[in-house]
């Protein structure tokens, strides 16, 4: 049997190298798990003579083969933990066979252009964080959120400045006061350029009035560890990547997102930043969004197939546990209501890399290369001309 045909019915198999993967770039770190059913329905298909059905046709009967989700960045990161819990939950529940691999790079585009390039036929999905909202404005593909994808949102997350246990600031306030007076000397990881924990860390520190660096790494967990590693002064990321190393006094939360302070039991308080920047406070909470997305041409009784047996796997009991341990807010958009958000957050994004165009080492496409509004105008702008939803 080859590697790649093993499967473990509900459990986990051993990481594997993606086949497709690019192996020139040494950073991709695929990994995979899957869960065995359709074993009988298989069989059968395989004795019967090809016919051409018609989509509505092959959709009923769908799927009769594995489906791949490929991650959008690399394993071991909040994305990867998240959509390997929705998809485990997922398989468990209809007794799916569901592949996990991991795509890094250019802060989703390297995923978003495979999936992409695959049929829509509902057997390729993409592994999202934050409705894929950079990689249009970083240039990485054209494809519109919510016209070219239909997506499903699970739940969100904060983001966090954390920095070693040994470090010499002990608080967001002296980590400032230091700032202030060496402008650009210290330096925090981000999960790349353009990315979720760049464009939240760019908001703080902008609001902080500080000037610092900013290191790119392929995901939350490599950014997390060059942060403990000390190849930054401070680890950025989200709450869920620094939790582990907080509960074991490797790292010290010296600020998050969220709209109140999180009292660890054992560690003690993760301050809120709104106790520091006051002015940031009516827009928080402040993080990354999950998603499982697919293209939006995919039959659309395959669509609504993937919605009911999502919606069941963020409720259940399984994923809400990892939500509660990561400290994770559940918050399920489907449908328009998906569209919306995915509209919505783009626009904010791109006018806050307006104003931090220059800390981003690429040009972003602004508003109006967009075709978007301000955020100011954007419930008068949706929805934009053209739009159809594709789900109720």
């Amino acid at each position: 049997m080859k590697p790649e045909d093993k499967r473990i019915s509900g459990s986990v198999s051993a990481t594997e190298v993606d086949p497709t993967a690019d192996q020139t770039e040494s950073t991709v770190d695929s990994g995979r798990r899957s869960f065995l059913s359709g074993v009988g329905a298989l069989g059968a298909a395989a004795a019967m003579p090809l016919v051409i059905a018609p989509r509505w046709a092959r959709a009923a009967t769908w799927p009769d083969r594995s489906i791949t989700a490929v991650v959008m960045y690399a394993a071991g990161g909040g994305t990867d933990v998240v959509l390997r819990a929705l998809a485990g939950e997922m398989a468990k529940s209809v007794g799916w066979d569901i592949n996990v691999i991991n795509k890094p790079g250019g802060v989703g585009a390297v995923a978003t252009s495979f999936v992409l390039g695959k049929p829509a036929d509902g057997y390729w999905w993409l592994g999202a964080a934050n409705y894929n909202k950079f990689v249009r404005i970083m240039g990485g593909s054209d494809s519109v959120a919510w016209t070219d994808w239909q997506f499903y949102q699970a739940a969100n997350s904060l983001a966090s400045w954390s920095v070693r246990t040994d470090s010499p600031f002990k608080s967001f306030e002296e980590l400032v006061a230091f700032a202030k007076k060496n402008p650009g000397k210290l330096s925090i990881s981000t999960s790349g350029t353009g990315g979720i924990w760049h464009e939240l860390a760019a908001i703080v520190a902008q609001a902080a009035g500080i000037k610092i660096k900013y290191v790119p790494y392929k995901g939350g967990k490599p950014a997390t560890l060059a942060g403990l590693q000390g190849e930054t002064d401070i680890a950025g990321g989200g709450v869920h990547e620094h939790i582990e190393f907080i509960r074991a006094g490797k790292l010290r939360c010296l600020q998050q997102t969220g709209t109140k302070d999180i009292n660890v039991e054992g560690v003690g308080v993760l301050p809120s930043i709104g106790n520091f920047l006051p002015e940031l406070k009516p827009q928080l909470p402040v993080g990354g969004n999950y998603n499982i997305v697919l293209r939006r041409d995919t039959p659309l009784e395959i669509l609504k197939e993937v919605e009911k047996v999502f919606v069941a796997a963020v409720k259940s009991p399984g994923f809400q546990e990892v939500a509660k341990k990561r400290y994770f807010d559940i918050d399920i958009r489907t449908g328009e209501a998906a569209d919306r958000r995915a509209a919505q957050l783009e626009v904010l994004t791109a006018a806050t890399f307006a104003e931090v165009k220059d800390q981003l080492g690429k040009k972003p496409k602004s508003a109006a290369e967009l075709g978007l509004p301000s955020p100011a105008d954007f419930d008068k702008w949706w929805p934009p001309k053209g739009y159809k939803p594709r789900m109720a």
